[in-house]
């Protein structure tokens, strides 16, 4: 057992997939079927259900996240060490849904440390919970629950979310609007599993109703461009009206208490942080979000 037969495990256990697998990792398919078969011989059980499509088993599942910590432990300990003998200051990780609002503190973060390299991820949530154990990144950004183990946060942010429709919509002259008036308008709406299509799934729940999605994308950060296009309406946190203020659209607020988010950084417990991520950490944790406008405090 060695780091490259871990290192190919790992991609296989995540796409469950071996041709996928072969493809991302730059090698011949039955090489990697032969890895991951010696690999199961030396544990002396199988990682994968074979029948009909490959999926990790329960033996898998409890192996990847031994192996994601180990090799996680040795990436931190390489950028240990080269921060120790002085080979530069580092990089700070940082993984989010979106980082729409985030301009204002990276800016201030890279003017106030210009040698630290920020590295950006936008992922799901199920995604950065996986980086964040495998220490593939240094802090989190979420706005719903991280299905992560021992992990130590910080709310950065409590928000309403509001209703974003066209300006020539009936309902932009309005102040407020309850969930049942929607039922069956066109809503612009981010993916399944990201924290705004969740919300929109849980507000219309709550009424007995389910909401006519009839644009759906990966890139929430364009919900608020589509619905002035005329596409729909759709839930926008209120942040973006105040970092995006120039975007044509009329705002409501949704009568319901839930409509809310809560943006929350969080890191490993162990709070073995890279100096960069030490710093990055303390930006965020004191920024003026509340606040916050596209450029830096000054």
């Amino acid at each position: 057992m060695d780091l490259h037969t871990l290192t190919q495990f790992l991609v296989v256990a995540r796409l469950e997939h071996l041709s996928r697998a072969a493809e991302e990792l730059r090698v011949a398919q039955p090489s990697l079927s032969r890895t991951i078969t010696r690999l199961e011989r030396e544990l002396g059980t199988p990682l994968f259900d074979r029948a009909g499509r490959l999926r990790l088993n329960d033996a898998g599942r409890l192996f990847r996240g031994y192996v994601e910590r180990s090799l996680g432990e040795l990436d931190a300990g390489r950028r240990a060490v080269a921060e120790a003998v002085g080979e530069g200051f580092g990089a700070v990780r940082l993984a989010s849904e979106t980082f729409l609002a985030f301009t204002g503190p990276l800016t201030a973060f890279k003017r106030a440390h210009p040698a630290v390299e920020i590295r950006l991820h936008q992922a799901s949530v199920e995604e950065m919970a996986r980086r964040l154990r495998a220490r593939e990144v240094d802090l989190c950004v979420a706005s719903q629950p991280l299905p992560v183990g021992d992990v130590e946060s910080v709310r950065l942010l409590d928000e309403k979310v509001l209703l974003g429709v066209p300006l020539d919509h009936p309902l932009a002259g309005r102040a407020s609007v309850r969930v049942e008036e929607l039922a069956g308008l066109p809503f612009v709406a981010a993916g399944q599993g990201h924290w705004q299509r969740r919300l929109l799934d849980r507000l219309f729940a709550a009424s007995g109703l389910i909401p006519r999605v009839v644009c759906e994308g990966d890139e929430p950060t364009a919900i608020a461009e589509l619905i002035a296009a005329g596409l729909g309406i759709g839930l926008v946190p209120a942040i973006a009206r105040r970092t995006a203020p120039d975007t044509p659209i009329a705002w409501l607020a949704v009568d319901d208490p839930a409509c809310r988010r809560t943006v929350t950084l969080l890191w490993n417990a162990d709070d073995r942080l890279p100096p960069a991520a030490r710093l990055m950490r303390d930006v965020l944790t004191t920024w003026d979000w509340p606040a916050t406008h596209p450029h830096p405090q000054r």
